[in-house]
């Protein structure tokens, strides 16, 4: 039985461990989406799409399974998801919608864990020295990655500020969970939160993209279908609520430097599936991201 029950914890410890590389592996996915699912729909429109989809796959069964409500927290709860989802992912998916090279904005929004980083003594955490020279290798190993991906052609102010504006929302909105409400029911916690979100980008979508009923700027080709499927089911829950279990229990600065491997993976998933270049320079900026995260992470 000792031995049973030793093999047991070996393995939930083995599970734990590898949550952050399944996070950021389905994670780096987002720009792949992107790349599927931006020809065929305006970007609020399909967001909104992915967040009622969220809706339609989650509220069913916490219904059934009767799954508590953060009583009292519902409105940190619907904040931190407004940051998070509607903030974050429509400045990224705006600005590159009108021009935006996907790779300056991930450099842009790369600078998330430097942000924690400085607003960490909010949270009540220390940065040690160790960590800080961990955030600066990243964010260099970000730069070199996505160096040759780096374009001025299409850039624009507004770009720029959709960029700026989705990396201070989600940095905001990654302190603002892990301070008010760290501790929630994944299932009606992610409700809730896409459930604000919706609210809160449908007036958007009908203003700015002339969003109808009947959704007629949405081409339903396989690709759209595929992305939407994929937004929905591996990113907005899937990926959500691995973020979500890693903000519980680690410091926000360490949980935000995973970011730093999201581009890199990304640019090997574009190279795997696109034949997009992925040069030496950027193996070493994706191996400097690394030893970076692990300065950052390391107990």
């Amino acid at each position: 039985m000792m031995q049973s029950a030793a093999g047991s914890s070996r393995q939930r410890q083995l599970m734990v461990s590898l949550v952050p590389f399944v996070f950021v592996l389905i994670w780096s996915t987002g720009f792949i989406v992107a790349k599927f699912g931006l020809p065929y729909a305006p970007p609020l429109t399909f967001l909104l799409l992915r967040f009622a989809g969220v809706l339609v796959v989650l509220l069913p069964l916490v219904l059934l399974f009767r799954a508590p409500w953060p009583h009292g927290r519902i409105r940190h709860v619907a904040v931190a998801g407004v940051l998070l989802q509607a903030g974050y992912l429509a400045g990224v998916w705006c600005a590159i919608k009108i021009g935006m090279p996907a790779g300056l904005s991930a450099l842009i929004v790369g600078l998330q864990p430097i942000l924690t980083a400085f607003a960490a003594p909010l949270l009540g955490e220390s940065v040690r020295g160790r960590q800080w020279l961990g955030l600066l290798l990243g964010l260099c190993g970000v730069g070199l990655v996505v160096a040759n991906k780096i374009s001025l052609i299409g850039l624009s102010t507004a770009s720029i500020a959709l960029c700026v504006f989705a990396l201070l929302c989600i940095t905001a909105g990654t302190l603002y969970q892990k301070r008010y409400c760290a501790h929630f029911d994944l299932r009606t916690g992610t409700v809730i939160q896409f459930l604000a979100s919706a609210i809160v980008v449908l007036p958007f979508a009908v203003a700015i993209e002339g969003l109808d009923w009947k959704l007629s700027h949405v081409s339903w080709t396989p690709q759209f279908v595929g992305a939407l499927l994929w937004s929905v089911l591996a990113l907005s829950i899937g990926a959500i609520f691995l973020l979500f279990a890693l903000i519980r229990r680690s410091a926000a600065t360490s949980v935000t430097s995973l970011l730093y491997l999201t581009p890199p993976t990304t640019a090997v998933m574009a190279w795997l599936m696109f034949g997009e270049a992925f040069s030496l320079i950027g193996a070493l900026g994706m191996l400097i991201g690394v030893i970076g995260v692990a300065f950052v992470v390391r107990k």
